[in-house]
């Protein structure tokens, strides 16, 4: 079985590809739209992070999901101190609670690996955002991801 401190490590890498997405994205682009699509703005699509919020409770109370919860506005989710601060938050928040997770419980242990593979899910669709809206790719990115 993983440890937790493997497991933190790995959460801990994806949550770092963030801050470096935030951190160097104009913040211009983060009201951005992909055109002729549905979508969400970049800076709401970054943040849906900040549904770790709700994981987390979740996770940490029964290991199930319980609905999403939102800790930044639509209006902060195109200001770029705002969605800085909120991923921080949450990337603790979540790295809090992963130490003290029991991966001998089975239930938590599927909560951790949904949680890899949502964050997972949301970095690849970063991915389209910022090659459809031809936007800088982090270099910590295109090192995870074999971008060019």
């Amino acid at each position: 079985m993983a440890s937790t401190a493997l497991i933190r490590e790995r959460i801990r890498g994806l949550f770092e590809l963030y801050d470096e997405l935030a951190s160097e994205l104009p913040e211009a682009s983060l009201a951005e739209k992909l055109p002729g699509i549905p979508s969400n703005a970049v800076g709401e699509t970054a943040v849906v992070r900040r549904r770790r919020a709700s994981e987390l409770r979740s996770g940490n109370q029964a290991a199930k999901w319980s609905g999403f919860a939102c800790s930044l506005s639509a209006d902060e989710t195109r200001e770029g101190d705002a969605v800085r601060a909120g991923l921080s938050r949450s990337a603790a928040e979540v790295l809090a609670v992963i130490g003290d997770l029991d991966l001998a419980d089975d239930g938590r242990c599927r909560f951790v690996l949904q949680l890899l593979e949502h964050e997972a899910a949301h970095q690849g669709q970063l991915i389209r955002y910022l090659y459809g809206l031809r936007l800088p790719i982090p270099t910590g990115w295109q090192a995870r991801y074999a971008l060019t």
